[in-house]
C-alpha cells in the first residue's frame, strides 16, 4: 500500500513538473528537445534535439514548428526556412497552416518581402477557396498561453494588414492603402489605420490622413484605448502637422505602383475564379481593388 501511495505521489509531482515548465509528459526526442528549451535554456542543443525528433518522426508537427521558431530566436531564420520548405511534406495537412504562419514571419526577419507577399496572397487564396482552417468558419488560436477563437473575417484582415505592410516595404504606398483600406472595411483596428495614414502621408494626401488618424484619436477603433496604439497616432499627427504640401508628380509615382499592383492582383484574382462558388460570404464584402484605385 505504501509503495503504492509512494507511487502515487511521485506521479503527481511529475504531473506538476510538466504542468509549471509546460512539457509535454514523456521521455520521446521531442519532449527531450522541450525540456532543453524551456528548462536548461539551450536552445542550440534543442534545436539538434528537435532535429533527431523530426528524424525520428516524434510529433513532426510540433518539433519542425518549434525548431524554426527557435532557429527564428537565434538568427538562423534562413535555415529555419530553409528547414520548413525541406520538410513540411512531413507534416500532416492540420499543420500547413501554421507552418504558412512562421514562414511569414521568417520572411519579414530576413527581408524577403517577395516572397512574404506570395506566400500571403497564397494564404488569401485558400480563405477565398474555402481552405482556411480546415474549412471551419473559426479556428482556436492561442496567445500567452490563453485560448481564443478566430473567425474568418479576423484571419482575412490579419492577412490583409500584412500584405499593407510588406507594400509599404516596398515603398508601394499606394498598394499598401488599397490593402489597409479593405482590412478597415473588414476587421476595423487602430494598429492598421495608423499604418493607412502613413500611406496617405506618403502620396501627401493629408487631409485624408487627418481624418484617420482622428479616428483612432478620437478612440473609435479597437485598440484605440491601448497606450502603444495613441502614442504612435499621436507622433503621426505630429509629423502630419509639419509636413508641407510638397506636390510628387503623380505619373511618375502612381502609375509605376498601380501597374505593378494591379498587375498581381489581377492575376490573383483570375486564378480565384474558378472557386466562387465555393468562396466564403467575406469575399462578397470585399469591393474590387480596381474600383477603390479608380476613385
Amino acid at each position: 500500500m505504501s509503495r503504492t501511495r509512494k507511487g502515487e505521489k511521485q506521479d503527481v509531482s511529475n504531473c506538476s513538473y510538466h504542468v509549471v515548465h509546460k512539457l509535454p509528459p514523456g521521455d520521446t526526442p521531442y519532449v527531450r528537445a522541450k525540456h532543453v528549451q524551456l528548462v536548461e535554456k539551450d536552445p542550440d542543443a534543442a534545436i539538434v534535439l528537435f532535429w533527431k525528433a523530426i528524424n525520428a518522426g516524434d510529433r513532426v508537427d510540433s518539433a519542425l514548428k518549434d525548431m524554426a521558431i527557435v532557429m527564428k530566436q537565434q538568427d538562423r531564420a534562413e535555415e529555419a526556412i530553409e528547414a520548413i520548405k525541406s520538410f513540411r511534406n512531413l507534416c500532416s495537412k492540420q499543420a500547413q497552416e501554421s507552418l504558412d504562419n512562421v514562414l511569414v514571419d521568417l520572411y519579414k526577419k530576413c527581408g524577403k518581402v517577395e516572397d512574404q507577399i506570395d506566400l500571403l496572397k497564397q494564404k488569401l487564396r485558400m480563405i477565398y477557396q474555402g481552405e482556411a482552417f480546415n474549412g471551419k468558419p473559426t479556428k482556436t488560436a492561442r496567445s500567452h498561453g490563453r485560448k481564443f477563437q478566430v473567425t474568418i473575417k479576423q484571419e482575412t484582415s490579419r492577412i490583409l494588414g500584412n500584405l499593407g505592410w510588406a507594400y509599404m516595404q516596398q515603398g508601394n504606398y499606394l498598394a499598401a492603402e488599397v490593402v489597409y483600406s479593405k482590412a478597415q472595411e473588414i476587421d476595423p483596428d487602430a494598429n492598421k489605420a495608423c499604418n493607412l495614414c502613413l500611406c496617405l502621408m506618403k502620396q501627401t494626401r493629408y487631409s485624408e490622413a487627418q481624418t484617420v488618424l482622428e479616428h483612432v484619436l478620437q478612440g473609435k477603433l479597437l485598440g484605440s484605448d491601448e497606450p502603444k496604439s495613441r502614442n504612435r497616432a499621436e507622433e503621426l499627427l505630429k509629423e502630419l502637422n509639419q509636413c508641407q504640401s510638397t506636390v510628387f508628380s503623380s505619373n511618375s509615382l502612381g502609375l509605376k505602383i498601380e501597374d505593378a499592383f494591379l498587375e498581381g492582383l489581377d492575376q490573383l484574382m483570375n486564378q480565384w475564379t474558378p472557386f466562387r462558388s465555393r468562396r466564403l460570404p467575406i469575399f462578397e464584402e470585399i469591393s474590387p481593388f480596381r474600383d477603390q484605385l479608380a476613385c
